[in-house]
Parts: structure tokens; sequence; C-alpha cells
């Protein structure tokens, strides 16, 4: 799965625990009708991907969705999803550039139809 958007904001890396647990939080807002505000988190060796990006740029974020389970004092059972990248890359605004469209050849390179007769008409399979 992927989230594209123009990045809002890219956190500072933040440890946990004595057991080196590390993780970055990046928001990306899609370029959609209703844009959407999204928090992807980048965790461990992940993290630096993010060094190289800032706020304003265009990317596209690969993502795993995540789901935990948790158990809490009182026995209750609640559930947590979280978004998690494991790559990133430059991506190009919505409608720039002409990427994925085919040339437009030069207006010499159209020959003319040559004589058209009216009989000629019936001769067409539509």
């Amino acid at each position: 799965m992927e989230v594209q958007g123009r990045i809002k904001m890219v956190g500072e890396t933040q440890s946990f625990g004595s057991n080196g647990f590390r993780k970055r939080e990046i928001v990306v807002t899609t370029d959609e009708q209703y844009p959407q505000h999204i928090m992807v988190e980048f965790v461990q060796d992940k993290t630096d991907l993010l060094n190289n990006y800032q706020v304003g740029q265009q990317v596209k974020i690969n993502i795993n969705l995540r789901g935990r389970e948790w158990v809490n004092p009182q026995g209750e059972t609640k559930y947590f999803n979280s978004i998690q990248g494991w790559r990133i890359e430059a991506a190009q605004p919505a409608g720039a550039g002409d990427a994925g469209m085919p040339p437009v050849p030069p207006a010499d390179a159209f020959e003319p139809a040559g004589d058209l007769k009216e009989e000629d008409a019936d001769d067409l399979p539509f």
C-alpha cells in the first residue's frame, strides 16, 4: 500500500526504553477532493529515511497497516492501529510534468485524407 501527498510535518526521532527502540513520525496531506492528514511512523533503522525530506515536499510512502490488541488493568480488550512506513521517495505533484503522457506528434506528421467523395460514405464501417 502507499500514501501520496505533501509533507506537512516531520518529527524528531524519539527513543524509548533501554532496548533502543526508535520512532519518527511524518504527516502527509493527501491531494484529493477532501485532503487527509495521514500520520505515518518509521521505526528503528527506517527513521533515517526521513533525513532528506522536508515540509512542503511531494512524496510517496510505502506503508504497512499494523494492529495490536491490549488488555487494560480492568480486563477490557482494546485494539490499536498504526501506519508504518518502510520506504519514501520524492513524487511529482498530480498533473505536473508530462510523465505517463504519450508524445504529441508534430503537425506536419499527418497526411491529408485525399479526395473524399459522397458515394464513398457507404463504405464506412460505422
